[in-house]
């Protein structure tokens, strides 16, 4: 019942990315590449879930971040010394700050030595030029689809800085589209300890392909050939030290950042839901979520005994950000770590690893203002549309997931 169901959802969901242009002549285009990228979609998605050899893969990243995590507890213990015994208890009851976020800091700073050895830029222009072949879309568009996924959303826009004045607005909702779909590396580690490493992964592959399948659908267009160039960007001259300095910095705001959206979200969502059941009789602001959503995660597979539940912890990732959302699976969940089936669990965490909300189109909005400040504006214009496209690209990999499930 539920492959019945999630087809269904998989067409309601391209349906809906399809709608609001009815662009017949591009649809017809750009058909081939969006049923290869589909395809892809399930391929991936059964080898990485379903496959010895894609279990060993994933298990061997995940080992590979508890280590870097270990490593970072190492320098945490140093800092704050009794706080936290990680050496007697190395999976942690500590504080949420210590054992998740302050990780960052040493993710951080080895993407910036991989940037620095340019190893990175290696794996980006080969990757871009890879998936800009399998997905028809233009190469600065591919590029940057793998550029965002490694080093974030905001950062992403200095690569393209020379460029970014003289993009048209359909070629920057792409980029905005595509970089609001991904995740950070640094803060994968990050995830790792909150949801099942397995969807982690499995969803930042499937967002790369779905963000180009959304796009093709919500904002089709060509680019001339002589306009399809893609000229890596110089990178600054720096000693090793001034680097690892810079991206050790540029981790500790990630992680500061990340803390503060925590404690304001989660402060302001409790705020409402007391209001909320104050006012309505004990209903909360995520129980109405919860029902308004709860169709949606139905479409995805989510058997509908748990959709409302489903629909709660989607909908709270939507309106405040995805590290709020995940908090329902740890032990610092309020409520304690919620429990799901497995497949209701597999899809509800697939959706949670994006950027996908509404504080990412101020973030993303801001990047690009700093550079370029009418290129900020235009994001800013689209951002309701941007984020309707990064939320269909979580709605099409948590479907996908489902139905593999």
């Amino acid at each position: 019942m539920h492959v019945i169901v999630g087809t269904f959802g998989l067409i309601v969901f391209l349906l809906l990315a399809y709608l609001p242009t009815r662009n017949v002549a591009m649809l017809k285009k750009k058909a081939p590449y969006i049923i290869g990228m589909i395809a892809i979609q399930f391929i991936l998605g059964l080898i990485m879930l379903k496959t010895p050899v894609g279990e060993k893969v994933i298990d061997a990243l995940s080992r590979g971040f508890t280590n870097l995590l270990g490593f970072a507890h190492e320098g945490t213990s140093f800092v704050f010394g009794g706080l936290v015994d990680y050496k007697t208890n190395p999976d942690g009851a500590g504080p949420f700050f210590m054992n998740v976020l302050l990780p960052i800091i040493v993710i951080s700073a080895i993407i910036g030595i991989l940037q620095f050895i340019k190893l990175l830029p290696l794996i980006i222009k080969y990757l871009g030029l890879v998936l800009s072949k399998v997905t028809g879309m233009p190469k600065l568009e591919s590029f940057n689809a793998v550029s965002s996924a490694i080093i974030g959303q905001s950062e992403n826009f200095i690569a393209i800085k020379k460029i970014l004045p003289t993009l048209p607005p359909n070629r920057l909702y792409t980029l905005s589209a595509s970089a609001m779909s991904t995740v950070s590396m640094s803060i994968v580690g990050s995830y790792m300890v909150m949801i099942q490493p397995r969807y982690v992964v499995a969803a930042i592959v499937l967002n790369l392909f779905g963000a180009f399948i959304v796009v093709s659908l919500l904002n089709p267009y060509e680019v001339a050939p002589e306009d399809d160039v893609f000229a890596a960007p110089e990178q600054k001259k720096q000693s090793f030290f001034e680097m690892l300095g810079e991206y050790i910095l540029d981790g500790a705001k990630v992680a500061l950042t990340v803390a503060a959206m925590l404690i304001g979200f989660v402060a302001l969502l409790a705020l409402v839901n007391g209001l909320f059941a104050w006012v309505f009789n004990g209903t909360t602001f995520q129980d109405v979520l919860g029902h308004i959503f709860a169709p949606l995660a139905w479409l995805t597979g989510v058997p509908w005994s748990e959709c409302v539940q489903a629909g709660q912890i989607m909908a709270t990732k939507l309106v405040s950000n995805e590290f709020v959302a995940m908090l329902s699976f740890t032990p610092q969940n309020p409520g304690g770590a919620v429990v799901m089936s497995e497949r209701a669990t597999a899809i509800v965490q697939t959706f949670l690893v994006s950027f996908a909300n509404f504080s990412s189109i101020g973030i993303i909005a801001g990047a690009a203002k700093s550079l370029a400040p009418s290129q900020g504006d235009q994001i800013a214009k689209f951002g309701l549309k941007l984020l309707y496209g990064a939320t269909l690209v979580s709605f099409l990999s948590a479907t996908v997931v489902g139905l593999i499930s």
